[in-house]
């Protein structure tokens, strides 16, 4: 019985060692693919393939030729940082004159070192060298970049997302970037205030486009989150035009429209920064009715003063609220953009315009190389 207890406590001590190791390998791989660890391991790595490389160049130069020693080179760049690289390539270097000596001169035949599978392995050591330089002056490892970019691109959709509506209330969103790009100018943030009786809706159009656009949208659609439903409807746009302009950007203006709508009534105030108007379908004559506000560019001058527009949704009524890639373009003005829109959204009258936003986008702007963004509000009749 005791040569029994003291086995199973023998095996139990090695389970839990094992155990310990496995996760402290596994932490170690985590926070090297993110960028948290050392790249001792990926040089050690790297170092061990180059004189496999360099035997194997010796052993069969015709299926491995001197000038695959870049592929360690060019993993160099992506992995390690600028001081080991230089180590790798002061290994690699040695390499090429082990095999310069072994194979003889490029004169006497073939897979030889020659001058040139020097200068190959030379300018992808100085790529490999710029980019490696380039990650630690922006000090996010490439491994950690694309990770990054995911983060900020879910970030903007979470904060575009819609807030539920109560029982009577429909709503939807769509936003395309331009070119299928993953970064937009474009957002929305939105919030229930007032105990949960208005909806606050504010869309946002960044100048730019794309990629260009899409960290400065980042940074507003975090800003205007926290503004929104933390000031009186009318004190927003003041709030966050001085906000663009305390940035000092050269490309810093940017149009936005926000809609304040009382989910008891149907009433809402839209107030306008330069944005598009709004449409507004009523359900008793069948026709589309722009509702424009006045208000300057956000960014461009201090003391802008917004006038609001009122309105108000029946049971049956649409209103719609768009950026300006969806309805204008060098080919076409703002008034052609808007009639065609319309057109096509009264295809969605009868289905209650479920999933519309989206099909909208396709029908009117598909091929559009600009940010577009479209919103529907809907009162169910």
């Amino acid at each position: 019985m005791a040569r029994a207890m003291r086995a199973d406590s023998f095996t139990a001590r090695w389970r839990k060692a094992l155990h310990r190791v496995r996760n402290a390998v596994r932490r170690s791989g985590v926070d090297y693919f993110r960028g948290d660890g050392s790249d001792w391991v990926a040089l050690a790595g790297l170092l061990l393939t180059v004189p496999a490389i360099t035997c194997a160049t010796l052993i069969a130069p015709l299926w491995c030729a001197p000038s695959a020693l870049v592929l360690p080179i060019v993993a160099g760049g992506l992995l390690l940082r600028p001081a080991n690289l230089l180590g790798l390539y002061a290994a690699a270097a040695a390499a090429l004159i082990v095999e310069s000596v072994r194979l003889g001169p490029y004169t006497a035949g073939p897979s030889r070192v020659t001058p040139g599978t020097v200068l190959v392995v030379a300018a992808c050591g100085l790529f490999g060298l710029l980019i490696a330089q380039f990650r630690a002056r922006v000090g996010v490892p490439w491994r950690r970049g694309g990770t990054m970019l995911f983060d900020l691109r879910e970030r903007i959709r979470v904060q575009s997302a819609l807030p539920p509506l109560p029982r009577g209330w429909h709503r939807e969103m769509a936003l395309r970037p331009a070119g299928g790009q993953s970064f937009s100018g474009d957002f929305v943030v939105a919030a229930r205030t007032g105990n949960g009786r208005t909806l606050e809706i504010v869309l946002t159009d960044v100048s730019g486009k794309g990629m260009d656009a899409g960290s400065r949208a980042l940074l507003l659609s975090g800003a205007f989150g926290g503004l929104l439903g933390s000031l009186p409807p009318h004190a927003f746009l003041p709030a966050a035009n001085g906000y663009l302009l305390r940035q000092d950007w050269d490309e810093g203006f940017a149009t936005a429209i926000h809609l304040v709508l009382d989910l008891d009534s149907g009433d809402y105030e839209l107030l306008s920064a330069g944005h598009p108007p709004a449409l507004q379908l009523h359900a008793g004559s069948g026709r589309w009715q722009e509702q424009a506000a006045e208000g300057p560019l956000l960014g461009v001058y201090d003391g802008a003063e917004f006038h609001p527009a009122k309105g108000s949704l029946a049971p049956g009524d649409v209103l719609m609220l768009f950026t300006d890639g969806l309805v204008e373009t060098s080919e076409r003005d703002i008034g052609e953009g808007i009639d065609r829109l319309t057109g096509e959204a009264d295809r969605y009258v009868t289905t209650g315009f479920g999933g519309a936003a989206w099909h909208l986008i396709e029908a009117v702007a598909k091929d559009v190389n600009d940010d577009r963004a479209l919103l529907l509000i809907r009162r169910d009749a």
